[in-house]
């Protein structure tokens, strides 16, 4: 059982920059595959970016490349989510996910067993 939470949410100008953290805990982090997801009000739940439990593997959505950038550290059980130029649509709830024992990084809310409660991204002047 995995234990997720997320926190770097907050208010930005369009154009800036903020950085996710999700600490991850209860379990084998570093074998385990990371993603992060968002979610707009009355939209579904997309995928934004994963990445493997070696971090050799990455995939990001085609919104985002280029602009955010998913890395991990093992030794602090954390994975980050670096996002610049921040545009209006990127507001959001951002969800990181976890699912142990894997080897490639999923894109679909299926790929992944634990969640946490979110953190939200306001993209605003």
């Amino acid at each position: 059982q995995l234990h997720v939470v997320e926190s770097g949410g907050g208010l930005v100008q369009p154009g800036g920059s903020l950085r996710l953290s999700c600490l991850v805990s209860g379990g084998t982090f570093s074998t385990a595959t990371l993603g992060w997801f968002r979610q707009a009000p009355g939209k579904e739940r997309e995928f934004v970016a994963a990445i493997s439990w070696s971090g050799k593997q990455t995939d990001y959505a085609d919104s985002v490349k280029g602009r955010f950038t998913i890395s991990r550290d093992n030794a602090k059980n954390t994975v980050y989510l670096q996002m610049t130029s921040l545009k209006p649509e990127d507001t959001a709830l951002y969800y990181c996910a976890a699912e142990p024992l894997t080897c490639s990084p999923g894109g679909s809310t299926e790929d992944y067993r634990y969640w946490g409660q979110g953190t939200q991204v306001t993209v605003s002047s």
